[in-house]
């Protein structure tokens, strides 16, 4: 993928004395007295904004922050608590400008955070006069916040369609990198890990991941629906029995293409959904009318896990069973470790697989942990993302 990288606009000298415009995503959660409870996309935004101010930039720097109504500021949708830890994490004062749409001063060496951009009228739908507005403000955009590049919004696509040159910041840059690495360039074996409760929502995933990977793993409820489709009985599992012939279609494109998907030969069963519940290992043909189907077995586990060991190129989207349960880890767990201990490249998202990957200490393990949720899904669907389209086609437009 072809865009202008803002590191390399750095490195070329090419920032210094200009107005930079970063939109960065730092839509942190908050308890209800406003205090951030986790800053992991704040501090994966700091590197792009040293970069900018190191280089000589006067620097803006905004994000969305929850869903606010255009027009309507409540103090609940302020990004005053990370503009306070944003301030700490750069050691400077980081100025909170609010109604900034029509122009805010800001000097070369000296960054401000713009007030959530969600707030301006016309944001969510990418109006043209906004856009133009948000691209005279700035001599350089830069994107770098992945998890919005799905969308097609004011800050995301329309200022870079207008401003003057527009750049993928590091965070961006990365995650492009990972993503043409194990999609369009994969070592093989490629297998890919989708899980989750429902086939109806991620089909589409599975449908483009059937053309491309040699593997494709599936779990939790979808892994259900997959064991009726070969023919097992799955007790009262959660499922989606009118998707049947849609799994089976899946089945089918992997096996002409002479891939597989594994469907599990042992499970893990309760009586009840509860962490407290007692599980029981049973074959996977010998799960009875009232059992619930809350992981996969260890001999599955196991025979997944050789897989992955043997992988070049690893996709994870999803945990295998209820893993919040301890004594239905069993699983994920095995997944877990078996894609840290693999000499693959693997690139996982998603907010449960990134809840996995903490709970089992193998964050410096795995590839690339990609910071964008419905991003990331829309890329393993195959879809183009909006915000990476209009950098490549304002690229395509610079002089060679």
């Amino acid at each position: 993928m072809n865009v202008i990288r803002f590191t390399d606009l750095c490195a070329q000298g090419k920032v210094a004395g200009q107005r930079v415009f970063i939109r960065a995503d730092l839509n942190v959660p908050q308890d209800d007295a406003g205090n951030i409870t986790e800053d992991t996309r704040i501090r994966a935004s700091v590197p792009c904004i040293r970069q900018a101010l190191e280089s000589g930039a006067a620097v803006m720097v905004t994000s969305h922050l929850g869903r606010p109504t255009e027009g309507q500021f409540k103090p609940a949708d302020s990004l005053a608590p990370v503009a306070r830890r944003l301030g700490e994490l750069l050691g400077r004062e980081v100025p909170l400008k609010a109604d900034w749409v029509d122009g805010v001063a800001v000097a070369p060496g000296q960054v401000v955070l713009l007030e959530n951009c969600r707030l301006n009228k016309g944001e969510k739908k990418n109006d043209e006069a906004l856009a133009r507005k948000l691209a005279a403000l700035t001599d350089i955009y830069v994107n770098d916040a992945f998890g919005t590049a799905h969308r097609a919004e004011a800050t995301t696509y329309g200022i870079a369609q207008f401003a003057k040159l527009a750049s993928a910041g590091p965070l961006l840059a990365a995650e492009i990198d990972a993503i043409t690495q194990a999609l369009a360039e994969p070592k093989r074996p490629l297998v890919a890990i989708v899980a989750g409760s429902k086939v109806s929502t991620k089909l589409t995933i599975l449908k483009s991941l059937a053309e491309k990977v040699d593997q494709l793993i599936v779990g939790g409820g979808i892994a259900n629906t997959f064991m009726l489709a070969s023919g097992l009985s799955i007790g009262n599992s959660l499922a989606e029995p009118d998707l049947i012939d849609e799994a089976r279609a899946v089945i089918d494109a992997m096996r002409v293409r002479g891939a597989a998907v594994p469907i599990p030969v042992d499970v893990v069963t309760a009586t009840q959904f509860a962490a407290d519940a007692t599980a029981t290992v049973k074959d996977a043909a010998d799960v009875a009318e009232g059992d619930l189907i809350l992981d996969i077995g260890p001999k599955t586990a196991e025979m997944l896990a050789a897989q992955l060991r043997e992988a070049g190129t690893i996709v994870w989207n999803g945990p295998v069973g209820v893993f919040e349960f301890d004594a239905f880890q069993g699983g994920t767990k095995a997944i877990a470790l078996a894609i840290a201990e693999s000499k693959a490249f693997s690139i996982a998202g998603g907010g449960d697989t990134l809840a996995a990957i903490a709970k089992y200490g193998i964050e410096d393990k795995v590839g690339y942990i990609s910071t964008g949720g419905g991003a990331f899904l829309e890329i393993l669907e195959g879809k183009k993302l909006p915000a990476l389209e209009i950098l490549e086609k304002r690229a395509a437009e610079q002089p060679s």
